[in-house]
């Protein structure tokens, strides 16, 4: 019995006692890491090889990119730069993408962080991106953006969220009745457009309801292009101002979005509701952002869900105002330093009185601006 314990214990005292030079490394053990024994390291791989798309839907953490001859940087239109395929449900439908291109399902690589993706991204995939059923890509990398729509939930949250990325063009939908205008949450609108560097479009529809004549006078002084429809009238005008760009559709719940995107894009079957009779709101009835191309491929729109409110808390007044030429510059020369614009000193009422710009104009920045310090009209 003692003989054989000797044995075992070779680290023990003795003749068959090792010394610890006597050690090589294969007398080592080392006990496996749970996290693998690949050594980290901050090099990424560059994915020469991942091809571009443009993101057109997200759900549910899954994101259904457009590749191919479909997108805007390969027509010259455009700015430059995983598991199973969700369930879409028929408010979310998308319309047949163009022959020449397909459309993927995606995943975002772990690479990316916390950067997000949005609707309208242009985005490079890696993987799987035949578009067949069941197959899943990932996104490796989200090409730099030449715009944002961001937006908080309410003036006091710190948090900014982007809305939709790489558009040029807000459109503002607005019910001219049922449910009635809000002025407050079209100017909250604008500054977001001007913040974004964003041309905005007012639309305002249901036309056969009222006189659009009052709503266009209040927004003249600040030259916003406008556009009038008819529930069921043809959307033909709109069409030519929405052409050649990649529009953003936005407005409070039952202005008509869904509406006027079946009657642009018959294909997209965009699903529609009523206003409550009680309470003068509409319902969601989109939950999601999508885009879809116009009819002959001559530009994009992007529906969003409809909001109640929208946040300004991360807009600058001087984003605001840089978006006005002709007080800009008296801003620059006659405003004193950290001007908010409204203050008794500000340089722009003399400015304005020595004929260099209208009190129209003047009054509707202010107006703006009042808009996006949360104070009621």
């Amino acid at each position: 019995m003692g003989g054989h314990a000797g044995a075992r214990h070779t680290t023990g005292v003795g003749p068959l006692a090792r010394r610890a030079r006597d050690y090589d490394e294969d007398d080592v053990r080392v006990r496996p890491s749970r996290r693998g024994s690949r050594p980290r390291t901050r090099i990424r791989p560059a994915h020469d090889e991942a091809v571009q798309a443009l993101v057109t839907a997200v759900d549910r953490g899954r994101y259904r990119c457009l590749v191919g001859a479909g997108t805007p940087e390969e027509r010259g239109g455009g700015a430059a730069r995983g598991g199973a395929a969700p369930h879409t449900p028929r408010s979310a439908k998308e319309a047949a993408p163009p022959p020449d291109s397909r459309r993927v399902t995606a995943m975002r690589a772990r690479e990316l962080g916390r950067k997000g993706v949005v609707v309208g991204d242009h985005v490079a995939l890696v993987g799987d991106v035949s578009g067949d059923p069941d197959t899943l890509a990932r996104i490796v990398r989200v090409e730099p953006r030449t715009s944002a729509l961001r937006r908080t939930a309410d003036d006091t949250d710190p948090f900014e969220r982007i809305i939709v990325a790489n558009a040029d063009q807000l459109v503002i939908v607005t019910a001219l009745a049922d449910p009635e205008p809000r002025p407050r949450m079209i100017d909250r609108q604008l500054v977001a457009a001007y913040d974004a560097g964003m041309e905005p479009l007012l639309c305002l529809t249901k036309a056969d309801l009222a006189d659009p004549a009052g709503l266009v006078a209040a927004y003249a002084p600040l030259g916003v292009p406008y556009v009038v429809t008819e529930r069921g009238g043809d959307p033909a005008a709109l069409l030519e101002l929405l052409a050649g760009h990649t529009s953003v559709l936005v407005g409070h719940s039952g202005v008509g979005k869904s509406t006027l995107v079946n009657a642009l894009v018959p294909d997209a079957e965009r699903a529609v509701s009523h206003v409550n009779a009680v309470t003068g709101r509409g319902r969601h009835t989109s939950s999601s952002a999508i885009a879809l191309e116009l009819p002959g491929r001559d530009g994009w729109i992007i529906d969003t869900p409809g909001v109640r409110s929208f946040g300004l808390a991360h807009v600058k007044p001087e984003n605001v105002i840089n978006a006005f030429e002709d007080l800009a510059e008296g801003a620059a020369e006659r405003c004193p330093p950290l001007c908010d614009h409204r203050q008794a000193d500000c340089g722009l009422d003399s400015w304005v009185a020595d004929g260099h710009a209208s009190r129209a104009r003047l009054d509707s920045l202010r107006r703006l601006l009042a808009a996006r310090d949360g104070e009621p009209d």
